[in-house]
């Protein structure tokens, strides 16, 4: 019986004692015939076991980008990581061929992506894509890796699952097939998941309800969990710190009560007042003039500035230094005490 999980343990340097995943100065960008596309540009991450980091930003910002870049699952071309480091237990992940590198996806790190229905292959049934993970990462028979795919839609509460073992992709619902695509991402127990936008699409109850079960699911496997959205709202109640990405780069990244309390950035501020709020009724809505910029075309200093109500003649001139604020709290703004109106 071959067992991935195994030859994934005798990587070497590997270290139980490492940070669980370290994303280091990551670099990402697209060479199209319009020119490059700098889609992540320096970005700096850390996860722990059990912790949920928020990765927040417009659509265009790099955040999926970013995990796609993690999982090693880029199409080259066009896509190129062209500098970094993803550090899993303190193992390089961009430095291992790929042979090796497949051994740790889904064994190690995990994935949840955007659109379930796109995601999952419409011939085969949810319970044979289930159980194939099985076959091929444990070597089990196809009547255990059935049980155990059985097990799994119990696990994400897919009621008569029996039954459902059998079904394909278009004959469940939209909540449905997402909690089938959290199932294959925890089906070999990963240390870390990503989930990129897990409810997009969904209902607010649905909605609710995923999130509610990736919650249980962390907390009963002890997983660092990445929680990739653009929905300010999703992760207040789920995360410990959230990332504020802005045209591939983090600009602020605090503890979650802070970041909604006292944000430091400009653009986090933005964002936080963008939300519609029951006590602001009747009143209009505030919003962030223009749009992200083009990824070929960063203006220099801090990208925000031409959208920033702060901004001022060095913002145009100078990228934002990075200031610690507190432990585990940084923005990358050149007018931070303006903002926390210190």
């Amino acid at each position: 019986m071959t067992d991935i999980r195994a030859q994934v343990d005798a990587l070497p340097g590997l270290d139980p004692r490492a940070a669980l995943l370290e994303v280091n100065d990551l670099h990402v960008e697209f060479r199209t015939r319009d020119g490059v596309a700098r889609a992540v540009n320096g970005v700096d991450l850390r996860l722990s076991p059990g912790e949920t980091l928020a990765v927040l930003g417009e659509s265009g910002c790099g955040k999926s980008v970013t995990a796609q870049a993690i999982m090693g699952i880029l199409d080259t071309p066009p896509g190129y990581v062209t500098r970094g480091e993803v550090r899993y237990r303190g193992v390089d992940l961009l430095r291992l061929p790929e042979k090796e590198r497949r051994k740790v996806r889904a064994n190690r790190i995990a994935m949840i992506f955007q659109d379930a229905l796109s995601a999952l292959n419409p011939v085969y049934t949810v319970g044979f894509q289930l159980a194939e993970q099985f076959r091929v990462h444990r070597g089990m028979s196809r009547k255990d890796a059935k049980l155990r795919a059985i097990d799994l839609l119990d696990q994400v509460r897919i009621p008569d699952a029996r039954r459902r073992v059998d079904d394909y992709p278009h004959q469940l619902s939209g909540g449905m097939r997402q909690r089938v695509m959290i199932a294959m991402a925890l089906a070999l127990d990963p240390e870390v998941l990503i989930a990129d936008e897990p409810t997009t699409a969904l209902d607010v109850t649905v909605q609710a309800q995923i999130m509610s079960l990736l919650a249980e699911l962390q907390r009963q496997r002890d997983m660092g969990l990445i929680l990739i959205t653009h929905d300010m709202g999703v992760v207040a109640d789920v995360a410990d710190r959230i990332a504020v990405m802005y045209a591939g780069k983090v600009v602020e990244e605090a503890p979650v009560h802070d970041i909604y309390a006292y944000p430091a950035h400009a653009y986090t501020k933005a964002l936080l007042e963008s939300i519609p709020r029951l006590d602001l009724k009747g009143r209009p809505l505030n919003v962030i003039r223009g749009l992200p910029p083009a990824l070929t075309d960063i203006p220099i200093g801090c990208a925000f500035h031409p959208r920033c109500a702060y901004a001022r003649e060095i913002c145009r001139l100078e990228p934002a230094p990075t200031y610690q604020i507190a432990p585990r709290r940084t923005a990358s703004c050149h007018f931070v005490r303006e903002v926390l109106g210190v």
